[in-house]
């Protein structure tokens, strides 16, 4: 990032229910700090990720939001903040910073009424240059160790095999559907508590990195990678296939860990009702899925109940638990993207750049991305 005295990143107080990280850590400010930018930092920002005012020595702490938003050129978040939070930053602003808009009615009006360039961090391409603005993966990282930590809890058993002079315990089995970057972290830390664990993935190539970590592959005949990375819909068919084999590994784990999500769309729905009832009374399902519907049917986002004996987790926002490193994570990706933004101490939104165009959401008072465009009906 190029030499600035001019130009002002700022961070507000999240303004999302229960969320704790926040948008750049001290050292984050240091670094840019250091290139010459101000960094404006609302008093508070960082408290409940465990970060004090003080601990940001290079930044300028205010407490008024409206002060920091009249002088902001970059604003950076975890979560977008509200419509008049939007409405009243500086007009010509670039933001960057989580936004779904498909979750956030008002959000693309909000952006276009300030002519304001928004970079949405969930639309980050998935490609090897982008790995390092990548904020879904680093915070899925955080999310798939945090939900084993959570059945661990929550499971009636211990994880590992004991032996003891009362006799030995064996191991729970515990199963993760879904072998992207949060299912990886899962199976890993499964694996570390002593438990044995297998994973269930329709993309054949993930076999590779499940046995890499010392589970097993459960084998279902059916690979659906798509374009990214990413799972496509599968066919009625697959998903009978689909549905009879997890059935019948689902009835013997004593935990399962779900993380199966595609972009912008519903969750998509693995676990039924019946699945759930042919499991073991004190199985336990964490959720992952859960903020966008749930891979279970019956998922409850934000709670917790019990169906036949079983558990069924549906945890919100995992990352913020670890907010910490999450917060680290997520500011590295931030700036990342951001030195692909900011030439000779001025603000250039390279639409050229593959990485800045495909996260580009709103630009020149327009929603300029052609996905988000479709999904929200053409607005």
């Amino acid at each position: 990032m190029p030499q600035s005295n001019s130009l002002a990143v700022a961070v507000l107080k999240e303004q999302a229910e229960g969320e704790r990280r926040v948008a750049l850590d001290p050292a984050s400010v240091k670094r840019i700090a250091a290139k010459g930018f101000r960094v404006l930092v609302q008093q508070g920002a960082g408290d409940a990720a465990g970060f004090l005012d003080e601990q940001y020595s290079e930044a300028e702490i205010i407490a008024n939001e409206e002060e920091i938003l009249h002088q902001a050129d970059i604003l950076l978040w975890i979560q977008a903040p509200g419509v008049q939070t939007l409405t009243a930053l500086k007009e010509g602003a670039l933001a960057l910073g989580l936004v779904f808009p498909h979750r956030n009615p008002g959000i693309i009006e909000a952006l276009n009424s300030r002519n304001i360039s928004c970079c949405a961090m969930e639309l980050v391409p998935r490609i090897s240059r982008a790995q390092g603005m990548d904020v879904l993966s680093s915070q899925a990282t955080v999310a798939g160790y945090k939900a084993v930590l959570r059945a661990a809890s929550l499971s009636p058993r211990l994880f590992p095999m004991l032996t003891t002079a009362a006799g030995t315990l064996r191991p729970s089995s515990v199963m993760i559907i879904g072998a992207g970057v949060a299912g990886l972290q899962a199976i890993a830390t499964a694996r570390r508590l002593g438990a044995r664990v297998e994973a269930y993935d329709i993309r054949a190539a993930a076999r590779e990195q499940v046995e890499s970590l010392g589970a097993k592959m459960i084998d279902t005949g059916v690979d659906a990678e798509a374009e990214g990375g990413y799972a496509r819909e599968l066919t009625d068919e697959e998903k009978q296939r689909q549905a009879d084999k997890l059935a019948e590994h689902l009835a013997k784990s004593d935990a399962v860990i779900s993380t199966a999500s595609i972009p912008g769309r519903p969750a998509p729905r693995i676990i039924s009702k019946q699945m759930v009832e042919g499991m073991s009374p004190g199985s336990v399902i964490v959720d992952l899925s859960a903020e966008s519907g749930g891979n279970c049917e019956l998922t409850e986002p934000g709670s917790t109940i019990r169906h036949n004996g079983v558990i069924v987790d549906g945890p919100l926002n995992l990352a913020s638990q670890a907010a910490i490193h999450a917060s680290e994570m997520f500011a590295k990706n931030l700036l990342n993207l951001l030195e692909l933004m900011v030439e000779e101490d001025q603000l250039k939104i390279n639409r050229e750049d593959e990485v800045v165009d495909g996260c580009l959401l709103t630009h020149e008072g327009a929603l300029v991305h052609e996905q988000t465009a479709k999904l929200l009906g053409g607005s």
